[in-house]
């Protein structure tokens, strides 16, 4: 089950979709966005919050390694928020 929705914007930079992948642990997070960002069209931002501390590795990994961009990346709280752009197609 994919937890994907369309974004209440509650954080300072506009995205399209939501992913909450709070709770779960290496790999979850990352097989989750896999199969969300499949969902999102070319140009678009998913937001993903996290609260797995090995994230801050994987997902910049994995943006760089299929040409999607990381606009942006916080933490607070414990928690990790990442803002990744589908590249254009």
């Amino acid at each position: 089950m994919t937890r994907l929705m369309k974004s209440p914007t509650i954080a300072p930079m506009k995205s399209q979709h939501t992913l909450d992948a709070r709770g779960l642990l290496c790999p979850e997070p990352v097989m989750m966005l896999h199969t969300a960002v499949r969902k999102v069209a070319a140009g678009e931002v998913l937001q993903m919050f996290a609260t797995d501390p090995s994230t801050q590795r994987d997902i910049p990994k994995f943006c760089q390694f299929l040409g999607y961009e990381l606009v942006k990346h916080l933490e607070e709280n414990d928690e990790f928020v990442y803002w990744i752009k589908k590249a254009d197609s």
